[in-house]
């Protein structure tokens, strides 16, 4: 994925390389070779700040600091760097940040679905065929990291943090924790509403990420999801996408990897093992989340596409109108969002999603430890 990502950067490079040539702007001759690490973050980071006023004549301000190694003091005073340069130096810029880390999946005719759905009711088929644009996905599930990143960057508070609590599985509360909350979901009694339960403190105020900072960020709601996405000029991807992804260019199968959950015995995916929700043997080796690059890939490289963390996608759900044809996007409006993968607490005697086409949904302002997101980007 580096060397594809280098091989489009060399392209700008070259045409960077000849606006320099037809400049206003004087380039030492010793930059030449080290273009990328000095003139790229020197002046593509300062670009937004220079503006063009009519009345003096540039209006230019770039932080000197930053270009001292990369222009002439003099020139600074007379000349604002060329628009087109600016906007090439960007360009590189933003391709390589936002294409690491992900895989490209080609334009095509997919088949998504399943003529032998397991949970009718969830709209699992028919299989159908559909044509996808090229689009970029994540190859790994948003890690904590990532999002302590984001957050530290903007400020962003979550809305589990917002609501002061969260939706936390029993099994992983301490039996303190366990006798003060008392509030749980009447069908899923295993499900506790924890106060002060966030993305930061998974299962309440006296837990954190130490250990888990490769994990997958958890609590997040779909608003939540769709805000990280966009602070990287990225976004979720549809359902369609999604499921395309995580066949991993296998039809019909039940898994990323094939039909057999476990084949040659090897754990392909987190989920439970034992009497959910009772007990869990963790033969796989987690009980919770696992890091998000854990177990093998698929063949398109992507990992944990089933299994760890329910992952939200784009679509609003409904079990009748999924979209057909071209770039499916599902129904213009609705009151949940598809989510997709299955999680750490699935399991083939009651949630059986860990699946390619299996389905759920949720609200969009819902949060808890098993809900996470992977990104997207159009090709």
């Amino acid at each position: 994925m580096r060397n594809a990502i280098f091989s489009v950067n060399l392209q700008i490079l070259n045409q960077i390389l000849y606006k320099m040539r037809t400049s206003t702007i004087i380039f030492k001759p010793k930059l030449t070779s080290f273009i990328c690490a000095s003139i790229i973050v020197a002046i593509a980071g300062d670009s937004e700040t220079c503006n063009f006023d009519k009345k003096s004549n540039c209006g230019c301000s770039i932080d000197r600091k930053l270009t001292i190694n990369t222009v002439h003091k003099k020139e600074l005073d007379n000349h604002c760097p060329s628009t087109d340069v600016l906007h090439l130096y960007k360009e590189l810029f933003k391709t390589s940040s936002r294409l690491e880390n992900m895989v490209k999946i080609e334009a095509g005719i997919y088949g998504i679905g399943t003529n032998d759905p397991i949970l009718v009711a969830d709209g699992e088929g028919p299989k159908h065929y559909i044509h996808l644009n090229s689009f970029y996905i994540d190859k790994m599930e948003v890690s904590n990291q990532d999002f302590a990143t984001f957050v530290d960057t903007t400020g962003y508070q979550t809305e589990a943090e917002k609501f002061g609590d969260s939706f936390v599985f029993e099994g992983l509360l301490e039996n303190e924790v366990q006798e003060n909350e008392t509030l749980v979901v009447a069908q899923t009694p295993w499900w506790v509403q924890v106060k002060n339960a966030s993305w930061l403190h998974p299962e309440g105020l006296g837990s954190d990420l130490k250990h888990r900072m490769n994990h997958p960020v958890v609590h997040v709601s779909w608003n939540d999801a769709v805000a990280y996405c966009q602070w990287l000029r990225k976004r979720l991807p549809s359902e369609a996408e999604w499921e395309v992804a995580c066949r991993g260019g296998l039809e019909d199968r039940l898994y990323p990897w094939g039909n057999k959950f476990t084949p040659n015995n090897q754990h392909r995916a987190n989920t439970w093992q034992g009497d959910f929700p009772k007990e869990n043997t963790k033969e796989d080796g987690y009980g919770g989340t696992s890091p998000v690059t854990e177990f093998l890939p698929n063949k398109y490289g992507l990992h944990n596409m089933v299994g760890n963390v329910w992952e939200w996608t784009a679509d609003w759900w409904s079990i009748t109108n999924r979209g057909r044809d071209n770039n499916p996007k599902g129904p213009s409006h609705g009151t949940d969002r598809v989510k997709k993968g299955g999680s750490y607490l699935c399991h083939k005697s009651y949630c059986f999603r860990y699946r390619c086409a299996a389905r759920s949904q949720n609200t969009p302002d819902t949060t808890a430890g098993n809900l996470g997101f992977r990104c997207a980007l159009t090709a």
